[in-house]
């Protein structure tokens, strides 16, 4: 058996050792700047939550379908967003964006964006802005039926800068892209819990983003005309064309690893700091929201308590309501909220029927899979 012996390994024009080997007992110590866990700075990435359930055909915007990936949509076509199992090996979830209605007359000002959002305070290892800046390693898996030029572009919202990078899609299989941007001196971004830096998949883009010179070789301030690249396809310009996404990682430095896959319980755990509802899944229709007691005769109020969110979320509701009360149920007419913040919030639920003031209640669906309390603190 053949063996070597060092003390330890060390590149070429290095300073100092990459592998230091104890000569005692053998062991080794690494000197390593990627880490394997903890790298994906893409919360659902791998596209395995849906907290709202999918979407039908719209010309909307909003985060219609996976968690955290916001479709931004200013054109005259219309998408259906939803979760799909057309994978490619080893991810269990993608996000397909179907187009059903068609968009061939691209006016200067239309647009259409798949956008995921981070907060600065999440990204200051990048050190952006200083001396120290590093580079940003961007992989994704794509399937798209419509191939050519697709832009992808880095958005610093802070200080309105921006860079764009272009890949080429040749076929209609699943492919990984790999993307170094380089490291950006100028404008730190702000460490606190607002969105910094955005990842933008151009699908669509008018020639007020596409007239200019490509911003691809360093960062620059953000100018609309240099932000899409001529070449880019125009992937709704008919109601064939789908277009599939997962596998979304950003990592420090400029090396592209293997994606970070987490487990469904802690991307769902991440994507609740954006977004939560109650019921939290369809359920019988009948699914519990809060408890309650009644302060007077048509009012049932409570507490609901959640897991922190970003800032103190947006409250609305959508569906049938009941107030479970003496072993009757009568229907919610209308919810206040008071006290709304990171962690809890008083609902109120109101209703024409008669209650017994001074007693408890229960509110939840009325024979409903759709009914929701929906918290939205995102970016």
């Amino acid at each position: 058996m053949s063996e070597i012996k060092v003390n330890s390994i060390k590149g070429v024009g290095a300073s100092t050792a990459a592998i230091t080997v104890n000569n005692t007992d053998g062991t080794c110590t690494a000197n390593i700047t990627n880490n394997l866990s903890n790298r994906n700075k893409v919360i659902n990435g791998g596209m395995m939550i849906h907290q709202r359930g999918d979407a039908s055909a719209t010309n909307s915007s909003g985060y219609l379908s996976s968690d955290r990936f916001l479709t931004n949509n200013n054109s005259s076509s219309q998408v259906a967003v939803t979760k799909s199992t057309d994978t490619p090996d080893g991810f269990s979830a993608s996000t397909k964006w179907d187009c059903t209605s068609q968009d061939t007359s691209v006016a200067a000002g239309n647009y259409f964006l798949i956008q995921h959002r981070m907060e600065g305070q999440n990204l200051q290892d990048f050190a952006k802005g200083t001396s120290s800046a590093k580079q940003y390693a961007l992989s994704f898996y794509i399937k798209a039926t419509k191939t050519g030029v697709y832009t992808i572009e880095l958005e610093d919202t802070d200080n309105s800068r921006a860079c764009s990078k272009t890949i080429t899609v040749s076929d209609t299989n699943w492919n990984r892209y790999s993307l170094i941007f380089p490291a950006d001196t100028t404008g730190a971004l702000d460490n606190d819990a607002n969105s910094s830096l955005t990842i933008n998949f151009w699908l669509l883009a008018g020639s007020n983003f596409n007239s200019g010179t490509l911003q691809s070789s360093a960062w620059g301030t953000r100018t609309d005309a240099n932000r899409v690249s001529s070449s880019n396809v125009n992937a709704l310009d008919s109601t064939s064309n789908d277009f599939f996404l997962t596998g979304v990682q950003l990592e420090v430095g400029g090396t592209v690893t293997d994606f970070e896959h987490r487990s469904f319980g802690q991307e769902l755990a991440l994507c609740h700091r954006y977004y939560q509802q109650y019921p939290e899944s369809t359920g019988d229709g009948y699914g519990l929201i809060f408890n309650g007691y009644i302060p007077n005769s048509t009012t049932v109020q409570g507490a609901l308590i959640f897991s922190e969110m970003r800032s103190s979320p947006t409250i609305t509701n959508s569906g049938n309501f009941r107030i479970l009360h003496q072993s009757s149920a009568v229907t919610v007419s209308s919810f206040n909220y008071y006290h709304s913040q990171k962690t809890s919030l008083n609902p109120q639920a109101i209703t024409s029927s008669t209650l017994t003031v001074g007693q408890g209640a229960m509110v939840g669906a009325d024979n409903d899979t759709t009914a929701r309390i929906k918290l939205s603190a995102e970016l």
